[in-house]
């Protein structure tokens, strides 16, 4: 197998993607010849194989059942950050070892809420066959839960818990049971959304911020709506920088997404419709983005700072259980161009899940 160089693209900063500084001097790193001049990684057996032009990195070489050595630990974190989301295939992990992956990176949460299809014995470990409860919880069938949820394609790119203050700082997806066909998801690059904006553009966003609320955009069925009131009784939302410095590469990100953005602060309504559309339609052009095709064992591991993703919408019809398990890392609080950070709003505080 050959090797792979990988660098952050960024002035890079010693740390993992919470801000910790990794190990060094270790055996596997003399084993790999760790770090070549300039900070680029090389890691014998392994290699990182870039899937699209600005964003996504397919590993192989890594056995992420076992022990990892900390040169491999580093060099995933550098292809994290440089390609913003990386793939795995075959790995079939368990729960524990998930977990054990995950926690080589940063401090898993535990989400205070989960469905019924998740593990119990893993509180850090959300299933995703938990949302095709979640319409019944509230009076509907999952098909109208999406359509009032996701009723247009710009609503449905998210990045995860985007309206908390912290929102967390990666996250690792692996897959379980998935269709023949159909259910890929697919990602965009705000650092690569951001760049490619005009620098008088990229100036004037520079300064502005903007509310990010759970719930926001969602369609209410007429009369009573069980959803509203529990939208009403747990609110979440905060006042984010509409470009954040992301904490380890030093990138400029386009910090919007189609799920939680409620408005721009400081600009009209109609202003903020306007300017929100035209960067969200930025944000996910084809050439910012990359589509992944699932398949039983896959791991997909992503920058929940610098990405947003968009779920798949054409697997419904097929009658074919698509079974996947998360664990997030916790994030910080973003901080603007300025240094200013972000401002709760209402919900839980930061690192209180």
């Amino acid at each position: 197998m050959t090797t792979h160089r990988v660098t952050a693209g960024q002035p890079e900063r010693d740390t993992d993607v919470q801000g910790r500084p990794p190990a060094r001097g270790t055996a596997a790193d003399a084993r790999a010849g760790a770090t070549a001049p300039g900070g680029d990684l090389t890691v014998s057996g392994v290699e990182v194989r870039p899937v699209a032009g600005h964003i996504g990195a397919e590993i192989t070489g890594v056995d992420l059942t076992g022990p990892l050595d900390d040169a491999v630990v580093t060099l995933v974190r550098q292809a994290l950050l440089r390609w913003k989301v990386v793939f795995f295939r075959d790995q079939h992990l368990d729960h524990a070892g998930h977990v054990a992956f995950a926690r080589r990176f940063g401090e898993p949460v535990v989400p205070a809420r989960r469905g019924g299809a998740s593990p119990a014995g893993f509180p850090e470990v959300e299933t995703t066959a938990d949302r095709l409860e979640l319409g019944g919880r509230f009076g509907m069938e999952h098909e109208e839960w999406l359509r009032r949820r996701r009723h247009t394609l710009l609503r449905g790119w998210h990045c995860d818990h985007g309206a908390r203050i912290d929102p967390p700082a990666a996250t690792v997806l692996r897959a379980e049971t998935v269709p023949p066909y159909g259910g890929d998801t697919t990602w965009a690059s705000l650092a690569a959304a951001y760049s490619g904006l005009s620098a008088p553009v990229r100036a004037f966003v520079d300064g502005l911020r903007a509310e990010h609320r759970l719930g926001v955009g969602y369609q209410p069925r007429p009369g009573d709506d069980a959803y509203v009131r529990h939208l009403l009784d747990h609110q979440v939302a905060s006042v984010h920088p509409l470009v954040r410095v992301h904490p380890e590469t030093g990138e400029r990100v386009l910090f919007v997404n189609g799920y939680y953005v409620e408005q721009i602060a400081g600009v009209s309504r109609p202003e903020s419709a306007a300017l929100l559309e035209m960067l969200l339609e930025q944000a996910v052009r084809p050439e910012y983005t990359v589509r992944f095709r699932w398949e039983p064992g896959s791991v997909a591991f992503w920058d929940n700072r610098a990405t947003i993703h968009l779920a798949p919408s054409d697997n419904a019809h097929l009658g074919a259980p698509r079974i996947m398990h998360r664990v997030m890392l916790a994030g910080d609080v973003p901080v603007g161009v300025d240094g200013t950070p972000s401002q709760p709003v209402t919900g839980p505080a930061a690192g209180q899940w």
